[in-house]
């Protein structure tokens, strides 16, 4: 059982990931120039891989312990 949840989790990180790569690549397509929502685009999108990876590392420390 717990296998199967650190396992989903760890595939919920490189999705997350993903999706956080295509937002960049799709903000940077649209436009080159600096603009305020096209900053805060990216920094949610790595903000939602870091709790992706924070979520990862809370379950592996309560199985672990």
């Amino acid at each position: 059982v717990f296998n199967i949840l650190l396992f989903n989790l760890m595939f919920l990180v490189f999705i997350v990931e993903m999706l956080n790569s295509a937002i960049e690549a799709l903000v940077d397509r649209v436009s080159l120039e600096q603009h305020e929502l096209s900053g805060f685009a990216k920094d949610v999108a790595s903000a939602a891989v870091l709790l992706s990876l924070v979520i990862f590392l809370f379950v592996w420390a309560i199985i672990l312990l």
